[in-house]
């Protein structure tokens, strides 16, 4: 997929979803969904476990490199219940999730080249997703 597609693909996704097109910066966009409700999150959290096991994840932190010269951290600092997912394909990535609270979710998915993403959920409950293209 080349970078005017992804930029397509992007806003396309947050119009069905009802939310405003990001703006780019550098060379580079960012979509991130939050959870509104309840529901949302458990919708956001079912995803992100499936994902865990179609990759035969064991734990509740998980990142997945394909590329080169990417960097993915991920700290869960609770007593249970958080997911956490990196997924980078491309090269030059950087991405950072600091979960604090107890059953937090959170995907960081990176495509491309040189996308920079920095998550802290400090609530309990918190979930979300993050795409990146870079280019």
């Amino acid at each position: 997929m080349n970078a005017k597609t992804s930029i397509i693909a992007a806003s396309l996704l947050a119009a069905a979803l009802g939310l405003s097109t990001p703006a780019t910066a550098g060379q580079s966009l960012s979509l991130t969904l939050t959870a509104r409700t309840a529901q949302e999150a458990d919708l956001l959290r079912a995803g992100l476990t499936l994902y865990q096991i179609a990759m035969d994840v064991e734990s509740g932190a998980f990142v997945h490199q394909d590329g080169s010269l990417n960097a993915a951290a991920i700290a869960q600092r609770a007593n249970s219940g958080s997911v956490g997912v990196i997924h980078q394909d491309g090269t030059g990535h950087q991405a950072r999730l600091d979960q604090h609270g107890n059953g937090q979710a959170h995907g960081i998915f990176q495509f491309g080249h040189g996308a920079d993403a920095d998550v802290i959920q400090t609530s309990h409950g918190e979930t979300g997703l993050t795409f990146q293209w870079g280019w």
